[in-house]
């Protein structure tokens, strides 16, 4: 660590007026533009872009070849696997330009989701709590909160556990074979019940 209380790479780029919390590191070729706020003890691969306005919470690790557009917010313990992919704007023209911040639709990552390699989430959706997107997906419509989702478009195909193993439920309850959590799950609906007996 530096006297600044994070590590930025030499290669790196952070532009005056980012805000980089303590224990953050910026990794090589990676480029923070001013107004974006990161907070403690995130984890920036190679060649990463972080756009003006971007808020990206604490613990939060994203991998090499990653964008964070204008209009995303990243919450507390989001993972994002290599060369995953946001978009900000619904009709993107080369002709009609739209690079303004009131053009660029908001997409929110909740609290503990995981963002697989490749996959593409699609501006104006919310990505639910500890929400698992795999690898190759294609996220066009919300991500309810625990869903496991995959394919083109992206489709629940099952649920998972904040430690991130998968869930099975009987009778609408669910423990973790990992770690023992507890889960209820009502619908598209999965609540949270705490820690094993």
């Amino acid at each position: 660590m530096s006297e600044r209380d994070y590590f930025v790479h030499e290669s790196a780029y952070v532009d005056p007026g980012a805000k980089l919390g303590r224990g953050t590191k910026v990794w090589h070729f990676s480029h923070v533009m001013a107004g974006a706020e990161i907070g403690e003890d995130c984890t920036l691969g190679q060649n990463v872009f972080v756009a003006k306005n971007v808020r990206i919470g604490d613990h939060v690790k994203i991998q090499n070849n990653v964008s964070v557009y204008e209009g995303v917010t990243l919450e507390d313990y989001v993972f994002c696997g290599p060369s995953c992919v946001f978009t900000n704007v619904r009709t993107p023209r080369s002709a009609f330009p739209r690079n303004r911040s009131e053009d660029y639709i908001p997409t929110r990552v909740k609290e503990g989701a995981t963002i697989g390699a490749n996959a593409t989430i699609v501006c104006g959706v919310t990505i639910g709590e500890w929400a698992f997107v795999a690898a190759g997906a294609v996220v066009t419509r919300d991500v309810p909160p625990y869903a496991l989702v995959a394919g083109v478009p992206a489709r629940i195909v099952g649920w998972a556990c904040r430690c991130g193993n998968r869930l099975s439920f009987e009778e609408g309850r669910a423990a973790c074979p990992a770690c023992g959590r507890r889960y209820r799950k009502e619908g598209e609906k999965v609540e949270y019940l705490g820690e094993g007996p």
